[in-house]
């Protein structure tokens, strides 16, 4: 879809928002029989809000691609999944601590931590037995295969877990800024980079587009980390929906606390840019993902 001056971007990514929120509703695990409590416990944080950006993107670039039909909803709610559960861990008393999460109480809060950790894991393997409905909806099971292998990756000990494993042994201690950059890159830019890959690979792009993304996904990952950075210095908890000086709190190096508030959100800046010249030269309309790429570097919650 084209952006033009009659779209309103906010308008847009609202109505693109509740899409992914209604094709997440179609794969929640039900809450019945004996397990129905760790369902429940699964669908409280699937359901607790959120942005569900990546989920947003991986469809935009689905589509920037030529995508057609309907493989491209069970990755989406896949990969909100695959989030979901990265973010019940994280809060954990052994890793963040943290009691809210997007303006409620976390799942150990509510659910006890035993259970938020069965809930955690149980959503990472529910985001797979989602994806794989995707070969029953697709010509092209070559695709899906090829964009399974991506989610996997992204999300394991090459990406979003090795970050936070990472970022767990290291914890309270100080870092450079290539330790710090490694960290950012994998927990928070490798799920961004598998959302804009998968939506290329599930419409047919070429590899050279699908690289592209993941550069694009690289930088926009760091940016957007950089940002929750300043956030956690300068934003309000009410307006976050979770703890501000959490960072602080935890003895956490940060962008912020490595090169300062003004350098950091330049950083940001540079980032964001950077990737939206990569968008420019794909030879694709790019206009929503790139006031998309905006809106993240300049969002204030």
């Amino acid at each position: 879809m084209k952006m033009g001056a009659s779209v309103n971007f906010k308008d847009e990514l609202a109505r693109r928002t509740a899409r992914a929120e209604e094709i997440l509703k179609q794969y929640l695990p039900p809450e019945e029989g004996f397990a129905a409590q760790a369902a429940r416990a699964m669908n409280y944080s699937l359901q607790a809000g959120g942005k569900r950006l990546r989920p947003v993107m991986m469809e935009e670039a689905w589509r920037m691609y030529g995508g057609t039909g309907r493989e491209i909803e069970p990755f989406m709610a896949g990969m909100e999944m695959i989030h979901t559960h990265s973010l019940i861990h994280d809060d954990l008393p052994a890793l963040d601590n943290d009691d809210t999460r997007r303006g409620k109480p976390t799942s150990h809060v509510v659910f006890g931590e035993a259970m938020a950790i069965l809930a955690g894991d149980m959503l990472l393997n529910h985001a797979y037995e989602t994806m794989l409905k995707a070969f029953c909806m697709t010509e092209h099971p070559d695709r899906a295969a090829r964009a399974l292998c991506v989610m996997a990756e992204k999300t394991g000990i090459r990406g979003m877990l090795g970050g936070q494993s990472v970022d767990v042994e290291n914890d309270g201690t100080p870092l450079d800024r290539d330790l710090l950059n490694y960290i950012y890159e994998n927990k928070t830019s490798a799920l961004i980079e598998a959302s804009l890959m998968t939506g290329a690979l599930l419409a047919g792009a070429e590899q050279a587009a699908v690289e592209v993304m993941e550069a694009c996904g690289r930088r926009i990952g760091l940016a957007f980390q950089i940002v929750d950075d300043i956030l956690d210095v300068t934003g309000e908890t009410a307006a976050l929906g979770k703890p501000v000086h959490s960072d602080e709190k935890n003895h956490k190096t940060t962008y912020v606390t490595l090169y300062g508030l003004d350098r950091s959100r330049k950083k940001a800046e540079e980032l964001t840019e950077e990737a939206i010249g990569m968008l420019e030269q794909s030879g694709t309309d790019c206009a929503f993902m790139k006031e998309l790429f905006r809106a993240l570097s300049a969002r204030t919650r």
